[in-house]
């Protein structure tokens, strides 16, 4: 699974947090694992893991809230990197 963008994000998550069961749609700021040092662990880990910087617009609570909202902000870092 942690060969896909969302299996490496839930390895992360699940990683840090072990009792942590979360399906990718699941919203994790509600779910309770997130606070604001780990919110920033999370951007670390997607701009290091998938070799983009995210843009100053795109860090947004949104872009955060569930695994399958962090796989589309780096898709679409991703692609913008590639055509840049």
């Amino acid at each position: 699974m942690a060969e896909t963008v969302d299996g490496r994000i839930l390895e992360f998550i699940e990683g840090r947090f072990p009792q942590a069961r979360i399906e990718p749609g699941q919203d994790i700021f509600s779910l309770g694992y997130i606070n604001s040092l780990f919110a920033m662990e999370l951007v670390m880990f997607l701009e290091k893991s998938f070799g983009f910087t995210i843009p100053n617009a795109e860090l947004r609570i949104e872009n955060f809230r569930t695994v399958e909202a962090m796989t589309a902000l780096v898709d679409r870092c991703r692609s913008a990197v590639a055509v840049g």
